[in-house]
């Protein structure tokens, strides 16, 4: 199974975000998935020129000639997409957000209702692809990722592809310098792992492990009086 994931944290895989996919990834390699990894901060890809000369004129075939005329085929090709992104601005990282928002060519031009509402058929017919996001922030709450998960189940319901669920880690610069600090984080990682093994396993992700990613690690209390004190020292 081919599996293709894009981290856009500038920080690669150095980053919170990336603490999460690797496992994640590592379970999906372990499971035999043929899987690849890009970081957008490694691509040239330019914003959407919404001219939609990929649906009219070339069908299928952005005019402009950057990192995403190689990008596109390798996400047509995967059977399952990985978003990896941090929390930026209630939703993804820009990179990300102009990845997703060059993925236009894949859709028809044409209009059809699918589940009730008005969505644009994909240009190339086959098995509907899986998608999984893994995200972090640093706010402790859950909430902080509900925008960007409306986002996500929405462009899949665009491309027709089946939302297999997301990986969440809320208070992320916690957990690492937990981690660090010999702190009792191990479990997120390894149900991170076991998520991976699952989903080419069985084709789908359990609730159980999602909820040991997630699951609290430091009070909303305890964030505040850190990052306020942090700021004062500066």
């Amino acid at each position: 199974m081919k599996v293709l994931a894009i981290n856009s944290s500038p920080n690669k895989d150095k980053g919170n975000t990336a603490l999460i996919l690797n496992p994640f990834l590592e379970g999906m390699k372990e499971a035999g998935a043929d899987v690849e990894l890009l970081y957008t901060s490694d691509l040239k890809i330019n914003p959407c020129m919404g001219d939609h000369a990929c649906q009219f004129r070339t069908q299928g075939i952005c005019i402009q000639d950057d990192d995403m005329k190689w990008v596109l085929p390798k996400i047509i090709w995967a059977e399952i997409w990985i978003w990896a992104t941090p929390v930026y601005g209630s939703g993804v990282t820009g990179p990300m957000k102009t990845l997703i928002d060059r993925m236009l060519p894949m859709a028809n031009a044409m209009i059809e209702v699918r589940n009730g509402r008005l969505r644009h058929p994909p240009l190339t017919k086959g098995k509907s692809k899986k998608v999984v996001l893994i995200s972090t922030c640093g706010f402790p709450e859950m909430e902080t990722f509900d925008p960007m998960l409306v986002h996500i189940k929405d462009k899949c319901a665009n491309t027709n592809a089946e939302f297999s669920g997301a990986l969440l880690r809320p208070a992320g610069p916690a957990m690492a310098s937990m981690l660090k600090n010999g702190a009792p984080v191990k479990d997120i990682f390894d149900a991170a792992r076991e998520t991976g093994l699952q989903l080419i396993y069985d084709g789908k992700i359990s609730e159980k492990y999602l909820k040991i990613i997630s699951r609290p690690i430091i009070s909303k209390e305890a964030i505040m009086e850190i990052v306020n004190r942090n700021v004062q020292e500066k």
